[in-house]
């Protein structure tokens, strides 16, 4: 396996729409996926999609920790050709970040449920349905294979901020209201100003 360079916000390869996969008996798509996994884990992400790492194909990995935003985990999930419908047109504005615009955050609408469908490393067809951060991080990864980064879907530029900035602002708003900063940090890491890189 290996790490795979990461494309920044501005590359080509993140601007087009990605090829959808047809031959699933390539070794090299195995050995690809692989690398995919490797490069997330080591960037310390939760999603990575092909263009991400310059390769225009509609494949896209993702997996939910444990209790995150009070869900059920998700393990690691290769989908191939993903579709996503909407249930409902509820949406939820939510922190992101992501992997190819480094260092940065920035509040996005999505819808709260899905219902999305993929094919698997072998070609099989697989459904889900998902709902709160495991519906956010499909919608984010799949937008991808279409050229759209979250920037994109924010409706709000001003929220746009350094995440460090951010940390910053919030840890003195919190010792303002008489809070320790070390509370105020460990509020921070797991409420709505935590953005995980997708």
């Amino acid at each position: 396996m290996a790490i795979l360079d990461i494309a920044r916000m501005g590359h080509p390869i993140l601007k087009g729409r990605a090829h959808e996969v047809t031959n699933f008996d390539d070794p090299e798509l195995h050995t690809f996926i692989d690398d995919m996994k490797e490069t997330m884990v080591h960037a310390v992400g939760v999603g990575l999609a092909a263009p991400q790492v310059y390769v225009p194909l509609r494949i896209v990995i993702f997996f939910v920790p444990e209790g995150r935003d009070g869900g059920p985990a998700v393990p690691m999930t290769v989908m191939i050709n993903p579709v996503i419908k909407p249930v409902s047109d509820t949406m939820e504005e939510d922190w992101e970040g992501c992997l190819s615009v480094p260092y940065l955050t920035g509040v996005v609408p999505r819808w709260t449920q899905v219902k999305y469908s993929y094919q698997d490393v072998d070609g099989s067809l697989r459904e889900r349905s998902a709902e709160g951060f495991h519906a956010r991080v499909v919608q984010h990864e799949t937008d991808h294979l279409d050229g759209v980064l979250y920037p994109m879907r924010m409706i709000d530029i001003a929220t746009l901020a350094f995440t460090d900035a951010q940390d910053e602002d919030d840890e003195e708003g919190q010792d303002r209201e008489g809070e320790s900063s070390d509370d105020a940090s460990e509020e921070v890491s797991d409420s709505e100003t935590s953005a995980p890189a997708l």
